[in-house]
């Protein structure tokens, strides 16, 4: 029987009508169109944020901008997020067949899954996806700027960084593969705080000095094992965006912290 997880904050982080939520998105990335073909290879990797739209839209949108270009070549993409309603130890699917947004079905990548789902940190849990916002959010934008793509979705709970990467890697394939890591950087800091220590985690990612701790991004399980995969694979860091709800649609005594940055391969990876 086919499976669809459905989509759980449209509405609320991003808009639940169709046409509202295209043009919201069209919004975004146009504001990023004339830089959004500095690179014209795709990025193996970006870190982008998972606030409500309003919040964190614009830097998000300075990430998926530089997919544009190159929207026919990547056709599978490994997403990960930190959990935040339902905890989980390892990395969680969410057992469906797809995952539903106002824009229409994102499939699961079934032979994917199947390559990973034996390995001991993997692990299935509808109910860890089935609220969880940091996936979510990210879908729209994909369904905009590729033309078509399959997903591995995986809700990332208790787990070590190594085990992360150890399921990047088995997943690396080649430029039909990008990694997108859902995470917001520090939480409900004074504004000018915010800045100083989102500057130094933003600093350690660029640089791959992990491991980061959960005060510093809540995503930070995911990006340290993407650091340790990016070390492995000599990739090249770029942050595109840093900002953080006191620039976008909040007040400024406890903010929220977002970054956007990407992973290029290597010339000698190429």
């Amino acid at each position: 029987m086919y499976q669809v997880r459905p989509a759980a904050v449209a509405g609320a982080f991003y808009p639940g009508q169709e046409y509202l939520l295209i043009n919201e998105i069209n919004v975004l990335l146009e504001a990023e169109k004339s830089s959004s073909h500095e690179r014209r290879k795709p990025p193996k990797a970006l870190i982008v944020p998972h606030a409500g739209y309003i919040y964190s839209g614009p830097v998000a949108a300075t990430a998926y901008s530089r997919l544009t270009a190159v929207s026919d070549i990547i056709k599978r993409v490994i997403l990960l997020g930190p959990v935040h309603r339902v905890p989980v130890s390892g990395l969680a699917l969410p057992g469906v067949d797809a995952f539903a947004t106002p824009l229409g079905d994102v499939a699961i990548d079934q032979a994917a899954i199947n390559v990973i789902s034996d390995m001991p940190q993997i692990v299935e849990s509808p109910a860890a996806h089935a609220q969880e916002h940091s996936l979510e959010v990210q879908l729209p934008f994909l369904q905009t700027v590729l033309n078509d793509f399959t997903l591995v979705p995986l809700a990332v709970g208790d787990v070590s960084a190594q085990q992360v990467a150890e399921v990047l890697e088995v997943l690396w394939g080649e430029a039909e593969t990008l990694i997108v890591i859902s995470s917001d950087l520090s939480h409900f800091l004074p504004y000018q705080a915010a800045q100083v220590v989102d500057a130094d985690t933003v600093k350690n990612i660029l640089e791959l000095h992990e491991p980061l701790d959960h005060q510093q991004a809540c995503g930070a399980t995911p990006v340290n094992g993407l650091m340790l995969a990016a070390k492995q694979h000599r990739l090249q860091s770029q942050l595109l965006d840093m900002h953080n709800s006191g620039d976008t649609a909040g007040d400024k005594d406890r903010v929220v912290g977002y970054a956007a940055i990407a992973f290029y391969a290597g010339a000698d990876d190429e």
